[in-house]
């Protein structure tokens, strides 16, 4: 069993540290965020729970670079995030934040962690059980809860093609 997890683990390590290929420069996606956010918000209850990073793209602003796990609890109105993960030093972090409505009634969510400013959240797609795809300008990122998958097969892959 712990060989196992240790394995997941290591294959989830080496995965977040890739940016996947069909990632390349240019502008944010296009999306109709009003149509979607509308359809989001009634499940925003099931984005709660434990995602890891298995894919994201460069991204200055992010301070967790690497083995990033995201733990989000839903009040009602915003998620409280904890996250951890391996800093660019190659040091253990922990960041706490949360994603919100935007305040100025912009039809996503933000994410706003201490120490930083507050950014558009906005989720391209999600079965809310397996994978995630979002992105928080200036680049998209990519994330996956729970089982490490390839990131040229997997849904992320697709959502992020179809919105850009």
């Amino acid at each position: 069993m712990n060989t196992s997890l240790f394995f997941l683990a290591a294959v989830a390590a080496v995965a977040a540290d890739k940016i996947p290929d069909f990632v390349v420069p240019g502008k944010c996606p296009v999306v109709d965020e009003k149509s979607l956010f509308d359809e989001q918000i009634p499940n925003h209850s099931k984005y709660a729970g434990v995602w890891y990073e298995i894919a994201l793209t460069n991204n200055p602003y992010q301070l967790l670079k690497q083995c990033v796990r995201n733990e989000y609890s839903f009040d009602g109105n915003k998620f409280i995030a904890k996250s951890t993960g391996i800093n660019a030093d190659g040091n253990l972090m922990k960041r706490n934040g949360q994603i919100l409505p935007m305040p100025l009634g912009d039809p996503h969510l933000s994410v706003d962690y201490e120490g930083s400013w507050i950014a558009p959240y906005v989720i391209l797609d999600t079965d809310y059980e397996n994978f995630s795809c979002i992105y928080s300008t200036p680049a998209p990122n990519i994330t996956s809860d729970t089982t490490p998958t390839s990131p040229s097969s997997s849904p992320a892959r697709q959502a992020f093609l179809t919105n850009t």
